[in-house]
């Protein structure tokens, strides 16, 4: 499915509010804003952005203190994939090291150039679906490898089974437990290759989607 994605914008300046929310949502954004840092994790937890541009020097909580509940607390373990660029009026080389420590993945300085801004967002997003894509390569890998571990797992059990159905042909009870027996087994055998196929298929949607997105951002580039 093809979708905007979702920015947080995280500033105590109404006018860099209003200034982002006016020039991203032309080039095809979804926009959200928070005045504050307390906001900013309560929109994060309501909307699930795709990229957060956050502010540093702000009321309630700082954008260090924000980036480091995002990124550290056991409460927001979902969201700490979510990529953070941080703003802050101080040019320092401490101060930006700082925040990239706490998991920040980039810093700007301000004031900015909106263009510099625009292509440091594109490079943060392409990064994060690239991580992304990756992530659904070896997760899909590891379905295939699970899958194949299984069928083996299971063959060797049948072989077995076969081999204790050939040595008792003549009790005719134990022919019929062991038949029973290689049932369950086939039986689970066709669960877990079910579940597996539902879970790749999932992966493969996701795959999908991130394709789209990419897509829809690069025709939103001028």
């Amino acid at each position: 499915m093809d979708r905007k994605k979702r920015i947080l914008i995280v500033d105590d300046e109404q006018i860099n509010l209003e200034f982002f929310d006016v020039m991203l949502s032309k080039l095809g954004f979804s926009v959200h804003k928070a005045e504050n840092g307390q906001e900013a994790l309560e929109s994060i937890r309501r909307i699930r952005p795709d990229l957060i541009i956050l502010d540093n020097i702000m009321p309630k909580l700082t954008g260090w203190e924000v980036t480091k509940i995002v990124k550290s607390s056991p409460e927001y373990a979902e969201y700490a994939d979510i990529p953070i660029i941080m703003f802050s009026a101080l040019d320092d080389v401490k101060d930006k090291v700082e925040g990239l420590e706490l998991g920040a993945d980039d810093y700007i300085t301000k004031p900015f150039n909106f263009a510099e801004v625009l292509a440091r967002i594109r490079a943060v997003l392409r990064a994060h679906d690239l991580i992304k894509q990756i992530e659904n390569r070896e997760s899909r890998l590891t379905i295939s490898e699970k899958a194949i571990s299984d069928v083996l797992s299971i063959a060797s059990e049948l072989k077995l089974t076969l081999q204790r159905v050939r040595s008792s042909c003549s009790e005719p009870d134990t022919v019929s437990a062991l038949a029973d027996e290689s049932a369950q087994r086939l039986d689970a055998l066709e669960q877990r290759i079910e579940t597996l196929k539902l879970e790749s298929e999932q992966l493969r949607k996701d795959a999908a989607d991130l394709a789209a997105l990419r897509k829809h951002g690069s025709s939103t580039k001028h």
